[in-house]
């Protein structure tokens, strides 16, 4: 039975309210109040700031300090050191492009939920075996439904399967007739430059599609 503290449950119950991540490529610390209300107002409970917009461990304070409910944390997370600067700033979620066992080891050492990258049966599997909550599946404009599905045979059935890269409120139906357990929206939510009700608009189409 799962601890009801744990990362694992801390994500299965993002993945239940709503299993889409909001990918903030870009955000600022000045606009992550409001965009961060516009996605958790559009039914949002997973929130990532890619390490490499700018002063992104500012972002991810501000988020995690004004939505505690929501499970917010980093991407493009490269090594084990950066995972701590994350768990610093108050993140709870790490998320990498790749499958590093050192990131998910010193994830795991601090309680974070982590999501690895994977692209193949080999490296889906070897990072289960270290521990990964669930597998980002990347990118996913190569990873068709037809893989996400060939996948699903022989991975856990509980593991999570997270396509990332390309997803549109239009594709998403069919990689979840696939398998796939939820999903990373990008470029196609937010932008650099959107305005907070832009962001609003994008979530609420992400949200009725998936949904639908």
């Amino acid at each position: 039975m799962t601890s009801t503290n744990t990362p694992a449950h801390t994500l299965a119950q993002a993945m239940a309210q709503l299993p889409l991540i909001a990918i903030l490529r870009g955000l600022t610390p000045a606009e992550a109040p409001a965009v961060g209300e516009a996605l958790v107002g559009s039914g949002f409970a997973i929130i990532e700031v890619p390490l490499n917009s700018p002063e992104p461990l500012q972002s991810i304070a501000a988020l995690s300090a004004q939505f505690p409910q929501a499970l917010v944390g980093a991407g493009t997370v490269l090594n084990a050191q950066q995972v701590k600067d994350v768990h610093a700033a108050g993140g709870r979620l790490v998320v990498a492009p790749h499958f590093n066992p050192a990131v998910v080891a010193q994830a795991l050492a601090l309680g974070m939920v982590v999501l690895p990258g994977v692209a193949t049966p080999t490296e889906a599997f070897a990072a289960l075996d270290a521990g990964a909550h669930g597998l980002k599946l990347f990118p996913a404009e190569m990873i068709s439904p037809a893989t996400v599905k060939a996948l699903r045979a022989v991975l856990p059935q509980d593991a999570a399967l997270v396509p990332v890269g390309g997803i549109t409120p239009d594709n998403m139906a069919t990689y979840r007739a696939a398998g796939a357990s939820g999903f990373g929206l990008g470029s196609a939510l937010y932008t650099l430059g959107r305005s907070a009700d832009q962001v609003r608009a994008q979530a609420l189409a992400f949200v009725q599609a998936y949904r639908a």
